[in-house]
């Protein structure tokens, strides 16, 4: 949709040229912060104590307060991850000399596939493997983000240094 408005003559031509792109990163934030907020004032973590899990062993627990709120902090995160995955895929028939949206529809896949199989491990595990579970989907998902984001650039800076010139692209850009 973003290629489409940009064309001449279009009457959203402005929205794209004002700079409101630039807005969504910080009012989303200001959503997220506004939830997180809203769900820390009405029902901040506590201690728990958990006897059951472990036999002859008390572990201490920070319950998450409400249920509700979780819920609704995490369904936000999912469908800003789920936006992200949808834009990127949408965008990703972009001519290819510039395009970035292939190696970032992987790694959102990457992502949303880590944190929609955590939803079920995260409920069904109890005691100290709930905290290895958060800790190893937290890690997989930002190690997913990276590497398939920044290593092929790597690639093209270090090994294929000859073809980051603008001398190797003339014919093929698209104005």
């Amino acid at each position: 949709m973003a290629f489409k408005l940009t064309t001449p003559g279009r009457s959203l031509r402005g929205m794209t040229i004002t700079g409101a792109p630039k807005l969504v990163i910080p009012i989303c934030t200001l959503i997220q912060l506004a939830v997180c907020g809203i769900c820390l004032v009405t029902s901040p973590p506590f201690i728990d104590r958990d006897k059951q899990s472990e036999h002859g062993k008390t572990v201490i627990l920070c319950k998450k307060g409400s249920v509700i709120a979780f819920r609704i902090v995490l369904g936000y995160l999912g469908s800003l991850a789920l936006g992200g995955f949808t834009v990127a895929f949408l965008a990703r028939k972009v001519p290819d000399t510039f395009n970035e949206t292939k190696f970032l529809t992987f790694s959102m896949l990457l992502f949303c596939n880590v944190w929609i199989s955590f939803l079920p491990v995260y409920h069904s595990t109890r005691g100290n493997v709930l905290l290895v579970v958060e800790v190893f989907s937290i890690l997989t998902s930002s190690a997913g983000l990276l590497m398939c984001i920044f290593v092929p650039k790597c690639h093209v800076i270090l090994i294929r240094s000859d073809s980051n010139f603008i001398q190797n692209h003339k014919g093929k850009l698209l104005y």
